[in-house]
């Protein structure tokens, strides 16, 4: 068994090989913390030797960095590539926010805020990251401005204060008890209303009929 196990193994390409690496770190990162993921921590589940891991990462900090660069990624992907309106995008990244779907995510922002304090590349890392969610935010508040669905001057402006109500109500992620009053539960929708120029009833109802 040991001998049929090593040869698939090594049936693996380089490029999948690292691919299932970074994956799995991914999943450490989120569930974990940053601080989790290290060379043997990635390599015991998946059997392999941390020198292999170190292999295709030149160090634990790069493994890091890749780690989280691969978990913002597809957490992006699922607060932005939703369907339809740009009304009914933006409702369904609230809705995400506001729902509490998305608080492993504050979570994982808040930790890789927390460490990039000490870690330059990690920090370098961080802004790079906002960067592309704020370009995937002010791509459909553009869309939402030509369509007449918006009235927000300025879109990046727009765009920064809906980000600083996620991260305002993402600061509360780990406090034990919800809190549950409706000017926290709504604050992302009511900010958000406001920046783009819509009335906040409205969006309210576009949020809450987010499937």
């Amino acid at each position: 068994m040991g001998a049929r196990a090593g040869t698939s193994r090594s049936r693996e390409t380089p490029a999948r090989r690292r691919e299932q690496i970074l994956d799995h770190a991914a999943r450490i990162a989120i569930a974990h913390g940053l601080e989790s993921v290290t060379l043997r921590a990635v390599a015991e589940p998946l059997g392999v030797q941390p020198s292999l891991v170190h292999h295709y990462f030149s160090s634990s900090e790069a493994l890091v960095i890749a780690a989280f660069e691969r978990a913002i990624a597809s957490e992006r992907s699922g607060l932005f590539d939703s369907a339809g309106t740009p009304t009914r995008r933006l409702a369904t990244m609230i809705r995400r926010v506001e729902s509490g779907d998305a608080i492993h995510l504050a979570r994982f922002w808040l930790n890789a805020r927390n460490l990039s304090r000490f870690r330059p590349e990690l920090a370098r890392s961080v802004a790079e990251q906002e960067r592309l969610d704020r370009d995937a935010l002010v791509a459909i508040l553009r869309e939402g401005v030509a369509s007449g669905e918006f009235a927000c001057p300025d879109p990046l402006v727009a765009c920064i204060r809906i980000f600083i109500a996620i991260d305002g109500v993402g600061a509360y992620a780990n406090d034990l008890e919800d809190f549950a009053h409706a000017a926290f539960r709504h604050f992302v929708t009511d900010v958000a209303a406001w920046a783009v120029g819509v009335a906040p009833e409205g969006l309210r109802r576009e949020v809450d009929a987010v499937a």
